[in-house]
């Protein structure tokens, strides 16, 4: 698991997205996944996850506290989360800012009808050139269309590990662009769902307030950071 930790970006929130930022002004290709230890944990069950997330193209974030926590009692110098949802957020803000162009996968019909009308209200300068909810049966030819289309801002709303397969499987057809996994961000960012509360996200107790609201999250939760904490725990003893 160690591979893993050290892929890690372990720069302030702010530092990385002026990173995007810069990535977006000089056209870089940029292929993110917002890590939790469901991510790990999943990375540990599944090569062809594991070998993805320590690929020289993939940029891995600390997304979940969990992560950070574990990242420092093993010695990595992490400085804080950056959830997915701020860093699609980030995205939004900074392609209405260049007028770059962004591409929306992934939720339910309903959802993405919901984030186009807030690219209209919101971010009107940001060029959408395409959306596509993540019920449709083919995700491959999407994929194959996006490319063509090669916009400057791929957000994926597909859950872990599917949308990260599928940016890798396609990466190489982009020249540049920012892909990035968001999971459940579309939900938060057109307001189908509320974001915990600042209380909450201060003490990063997100997570929390999301098994709150979701209690049915709890077993996937419970089974996926308890098999995580294990295997930290032997990693420290270790040495």
């Amino acid at each position: 698991m160690q591979p893993l930790f050290d892929k890690l970006i372990g720069c302030k929130a702010s530092d990385f997205f002026q990173q995007l930022k810069n990535a977006l002004i000089t056209e870089q290709r940029m292929f993110i996944v917002t890590a939790n230890p469901e991510t790990f944990k999943t990375a540990s069950q599944d090569d062809d996850f594991y070998h993805l997330l320590v690929a020289e193209e993939t940029t891995m974030v600390p997304d979940g506290i969990g992560i950070v926590k574990a990242a420092k009692m093993l010695g990595f110098d992490i400085e804080e989360r950056i959830p997915g949802v701020d860093i699609a957020t980030q995205l939004l803000q900074h392609a209405q800012e260049l007028e770059k162009s962004v591409y929306l996968f992934g939720a339910k019909p309903e959802v993405i009808e919901k984030m186009k009308r807030l690219m209209q209200e919101r971010y009107p300068q940001a060029k959408l050139v395409g959306t596509c909810d993540g019920y449709v049966k083919d995700k491959d030819e999407v994929f194959e269309t996006i490319a063509q289309l090669k916009p400057d801002v791929v957000l994926v709303a597909l859950g872990i590990p599917a949308q990260e397969n599928l940016i890798y499987r396609h990466l190489q057809s982009f020249s540049k662009g920012i892909i990035v996994g968001v999971g459940g961000s579309f939900d938060v960012i057109s307001g189908t769902k509320k974001r915990a509360p600042k209380f909450f996200i201060k003490l990063n107790l997100e997570w929390l307030y999301r098994i709150l609201k979701e209690p049915s999250r709890w077993k996937r939760f419970f089974k996926n950071n308890w098999g995580f904490i294990l295997e930290v725990r032997n990693m420290k003893k270790r040495g």
